[in-house]
């Protein structure tokens, strides 16, 4: 299974692995290393990096590595190693960021998980290939890429304007936009390839400012 696995992506699986089974075991290290909003506030500012290879429960980290699983090989071959890494991390950094600010006010909001770098790559390969055709567990008929792209989208638009569940959805928003912006920057001739699902992030990045901007009134 793992032998079709490019080195860094074995590396980011294992880590997460390896970083969550801790934090399973010990509730100190989990807390040290979990996203806080009153913690970085206080100059915790290394949790932005931290949390995103910290799980809640296997569950979480087995969806989240799985999905990672399935499309890791795509990007790398396509960006190369170091490009992928940089991708990967920025796409952390970049959900994250916009999780802290979207919930500024909520000193007490905590997260952690690799989903905001996962769709990063999620959305990176959607937009090197948008016609690859995609299975949902709940829906066994293939879905082109770029349909699901912006399905995916709008429910995360949703999901941060209800703020009905406990998915991390303002992290999910902007991974993908860190995906996205890091793949262009390296491969900027791909715009041709998802005219419509970048129209609609657009819209969605304009959508995604004014839910900031009142979440912070």
């Amino acid at each position: 299974m793992f032998e079709n696995l490019p080195f860094i992506g074995v590396l980011i699986l294992g880590l997460n692995v390896i970083i969550s089974l801790i934090g399973f075991n010990n509730d100190a290290f989990f807390e040290k290393y979990r996203f806080h909003i009153g913690s970085i506030k206080a100059g915790q500012y290394f949790r932005l990096l931290s949390s995103g290879f910290l799980h809640v429960n296997t569950t979480h980290l087995i969806f989240n590595m799985v999905t990672f699983y399935f499309f890791v090989n795509i990007v790398v071959g396509v960006l190369g190693t170091t490009s992928f890494l940089i991708l990967y991390l920025a796409s952390l950094l970049a959900g994250n960021f916009f999780g802290y600010y979207f919930h500024f006010k909520d000193t007490n909001y905590s997260a952690v998980g690799a989903s905001g770098a996962v769709t990063g790559v999620l959305f990176s390969a959607l937009l090197l290939y948008p016609n690859i055709e995609l299975m949902l567990f709940f829906i066994p008929i293939p879905i082109p890429g770029y349909l699901f792209g912006i399905g995916y989208i709008l429910y995360t638009l949703y999901g941060m304007k209800s703020q009905s569940d406990t998915i991390g959805h303002s992290a999910h928003f902007g991974g993908a936009v860190g995906g996205i912006l890091i793949t262009l920057f390296y491969l900027p001739e791909v715009i041709y390839n998802s005219i419509m699902m970048l129209g609609i992030l657009s819209l969605a990045v304009v959508t995604a400012g004014i839910l900031l901007y009142r979440n912070q009134r």
